[in-house]
């Protein structure tokens, strides 16, 4: 099967071109499962249930999130509501939502989606996210091969290592949150496909998807502005993953980055 990950959709303009460009990419790809993570989708910080809703219902099979899946107050039931939209499993017992789930392909594949946020220069007070990834991936073998971890992090480091972690018990583990795509999408001796950031889908035009002249500015001057999302021609940034579906291992990893 081809899995389509989709980095972190910003904004408006971010749903925009992933309505445009998703069908195309889709059928020029053979893609069979979608996963995007959505934690930047309204208004650049956070997801809404009507967001949510908009973003599946454009051929998205399940959405992941990160730091900002508390962004909205109206996502905390939503999150526990959507079973097709994932928050880091390692937020402390009690948070709300789950942190992975087992859905259907278009062909009718189980696939598990597994969400983790890092530690290292990001959120210290998370549970560790390798223990937590071997936990949940063990849960997920016993109703599915096809298992795709979103590591939601800031240090490489930490994304590297998660990658050699589950090497050989994920069939892909793909890095969100910095926005910016990298170039080392491959796939690990033991058959786990990985790239250390998706990148970003939204303006291209911007500071991973923010004005430009606001960040400039905060970085000039180091006082508090509020973010805006900045407007503009979109990419879509995301990778596929060619994976086997009797072994669950992974034949080709490949980033993917389209302009509107």
């Amino acid at each position: 099967m081809i899995a389509l990950a989709i980095g972190d959709i910003v904004g408006r303009p971010g749903r925009r071109v992933l309505s445009s460009l998703l069908p195309e990419v889709v059928r020029e790809f053979g893609v069979d499962f979608v996963v995007a993570n959505a934690e930047n989708s309204a208004g650049g910080v956070g997801i809404t249930p009507e967001i949510g809703a908009e973003i599946l219902g454009k051929g998205v099979d399940i959405l992941t999130m990160g730091n900002h899946a508390w962004g909205k107050k109206d996502a905390y039931e939503y999150l526990d509501a959507e079973p097709r939209v994932v928050r880091p499993a390692n937020y402390p017992e009690g948070a709300p939502g789950r942190g992975f789930s087992v859905v259907r392909s278009r062909s009718g594949l189980p696939v598990g989606v597994l969400n983790l946020g890092g530690r290292v220069f990001f959120a210290t007070d998370l549970d560790c996210p390798f223990r937590t990834a071997s936990k949940a991936v063990d849960e997920m073998r016993t109703a599915t091969r096809i298992i795709l971890v979103d590591f939601h992090a800031e240090a490489t480091s930490e994304k590297i290592a998660l990658g050699y972690h589950l090497d050989g018990r994920a069939s892909a583990v793909f890095g969100t949150h910095t926005h910016v795509q990298t170039s080392d999408a491959r796939v690990l001796p033991g058959g786990t496909a990985y790239i250390t950031d998706l990148g970003m889908t939204g303006p291209v035009d911007s500071v991973i998807g923010i004005r430009k002249e606001i960040v400039l500015e905060r970085f000039l001057t180091q006082l508090p502005s509020r973010f805006e999302v900045a407007s503009g021609p979109a990419c879509l940034s995301g990778a596929l993953f060619d994976i086997d579906e009797a072994t669950g291992r992974a034949r080709s990893a490949r980033a993917v980055q389209v302009t509107e």
